[in-house]
């Protein structure tokens, strides 16, 4: 009995010894220096892909009906009008977005609700390269019937590789800047400590409309449409990327 006594409390003791000296490792671990910093690279680019939503409403105050076949006329012009403008070859495409239709209504000074008219939206979105046709496809699709331009954005093809790149670049500065600092302060890394990144863009578009939007009546007479001479003028601007980088560094 006092031998397995003798043997069990060396075993304990041997074990408390193992314990205490992982806690002493972590310990010494958590409480390693580590120096933090944070660094950028941006650079602007002139964007390549242009999209554009273009939106045909239409109305009817007596019938749903009326008001949908005729927002499906206008819309398979557009869509047909821009389906030709594009070329699939280079990923452009057209498609069709956020159809709606449903009642719209007034109310008078009681509260009351009063049926105003049948509403129908259909939304036909362009992604093209060409962006240089940008203002032709916008003019075409209101002098066909369109009542609205709600988006027009323009963005880089190859918007994840130059992320990648500018990202390793922020990288390399962080680890720059840190070597800098903690060489000053007589010390040296050993490790990361943690690290993460974020990019995103910031592009600068300008449009001008020089031409009202006509409405999809309007649209019916050749009279109502004014000759537009040249394209709707669009200023393109840049699509400025910007990458950001927060690392924390070991040091000794």
């Amino acid at each position: 009995m006092k031998r397995f006594l003798v043997a069990a409390a060396a075993v304990a003791l041997i074990a408390g010894l193992s314990v205490n000296s992982v806690n002493a490792a972590a310990s010494e671990k958590d409480e390693r220096g580590y120096v933090s910093i944070s660094a950028s690279s941006n650079k602007e680019l002139a964007p390549d892909v242009a999209e554009i939503s273009i939106s045909v409403v239409t109305s009817d105050n007596k019938s749903m009906q009326k008001a949908t076949t005729e927002n499906k006329e206008i819309s398979d012009k557009v869509y047909s009008a821009l389906k030709g403008m594009i070329n699939p070859e280079n990923g452009d495409y057209v498609k069709t977005t956020n159809f709606r239709a449903n009642p719209v209504y007034t109310y008078s000074s009681n509260n009351k609700r009063n049926l105003d008219k049948y509403e129908v939206s259909n939304t036909i979105v362009v992604h093209t390269k060409s962006i240089d046709k940008a203002g032709d496809m916008i003019d075409k699709a209101i002098s066909l019937g369109a009542t609205d331009v709600s988006n027009l954005s323009f963005t880089l093809s190859q918007y994840e590789k130059e992320c990648d790149e500018l990202l390793s670049v922020a990288t390399k500065r962080a680890r720059t800047q840190a070597d800098s600092i903690v060489k000053a302060a007589g010390s040296s890394i050993t490790g990361v400590k943690s690290i993460s990144g974020s990019c995103s863009p910031n592009a600068s578009t300008r449009v001008t409309y020089r031409n009202m939007m006509l409405s999809a009546k309007a649209a019916d007479s050749a009279e109502a449409v004014p000759a537009y001479g040249a394209a709707t003028p669009i200023e393109v601007g840049a699509v400025k990327i910007y990458a950001n980088v927060n690392a924390s560094f070991f040091v000794k």
